[in-house]
């Protein structure tokens, strides 16, 4: 298997003829006016730390699952994507096609709500933490005598702000409304929820577990709304494989999980500098990550 992760890992890109927007904790997003190029490198956080590691293939399959799911959503909302052929894209990517290959995304530019929409549809990670100190998830009362990593009777929705830097702050659904306005606040949460019992659904149909996962929407210049930046993937959702499911303590993962409790087993203190990652643990989150693609959208980026 080690010969597969031969793959140049990309951590960051540096394309001289573009235009570099930003780079957040994984992408690195390129302006071109009306329209926006996303590449997804091989960066990944843990805490809100970025690890100085890469995953191999992780861009790719993070790019490669949002596109999937863009592709089967629309019925629900439009999205931002445009195409994720590089031969779609600007004439002036093209000295970067190789690079840009299956880990980007050229994309219709909007502007971003100011709060990321989790939707929660088992009890886990920071959930049942507080769950165990107050019976609530975000401000949310549930009922007494849950399990860990239970499923939920019905998905709840538990916004929070949008940090590039740092850490996102869980906030109520009021005070979502004083963000964004009440009538685009019970609009996005609706919304939110429908998308994942959709994709929760589907995926449980090819033996993944979506236990929660995070969305983000932008409106453009008409007011109309679109679901953006990525959908469903195991760096916004926890992935569990449905064979090993089984409540009152955490979950084997398909996503950076693994990751996470490595740094917990080291006692990592949350904070940069991150420490080095071993091989294993790398090698590991990547075959984890494929085995997520291959399961949901039967795609393959090693043969």
């Amino acid at each position: 298997m080690s010969s597969n992760f031969l793959t140049p890992v990309v951590t960051q890109t540096n394309f001289p003829r573009l235009h570099l927007k930003n780079r957040g904790k994984v992408r690195d997003i390129y302006d071109f006016g009306e329209s926006l190029l996303i590449v997804v490198t091989d960066r990944i956080s843990a805490f809100d730390v970025v690890m100085n590691e890469g995953i191999p293939y992780k861009g790719k399959v993070l790019t490669q699952i949002s596109d999937f799911w863009f592709e089967r959503t629309r019925h629900i909302i439009p999205n931002h994507l445009q195409s994720s052929i590089i031969y779609d894209f600007p004439s002036e990517c093209k000295p970067y096609w190789d690079t840009l290959s299956d880990r980007s995304m050229w994309v219709k530019k909007t502007r971003p709500l100011p709060v990321e929409c989790i939707v929660r549809g088992y009890l886990s990670g920071s959930g049942w933490n507080e769950y165990g100190k107050n019976k609530s998830v975000c401000g949310i009362t549930l009922p007494g005598g849950l399990l860990e990593s239970c499923r939920l009777a019905e998905p709840i929705f538990t916004p929070t702000t949008k940090a590039d830097v740092g850490h996102d702050e869980n906030i109520s659904f009021e005070q979502m409304i004083s963000l964004i306005g009440k009538e685009l606040a019970e609009k996005v949460r609706g919304i939110s929820v429908e998308l994942y019992k959709f994709g929760a659904e589907a995926a449980e149909t090819k033996g993944i577990i979506i236990a929660d996962t995070k969305f983000e929407f932008g409106t453009d210049e008409n007011g109309t709304l679109f679901l953006i930046d990525e959908v469903l993937t195991p760096d916004s959702s926890r992935f569990w494989p449905k064979d090993r499911y089984a409540p009152g303590h955490g979950q084997e993962s398909f996503d950076k999980q693994f990751v996470r409790d490595y740094l917990l087993s080291i006692e990592f203190n949350k904070k940069p500098p991150a420490p080095k990652l071993p091989d294993t643990v790398i090698f590991k989150t990547s075959a984890l990550y494929l085995e997520a693609l291959k399961r949901l959208s039967g795609r393959e980026l090693v043969s």
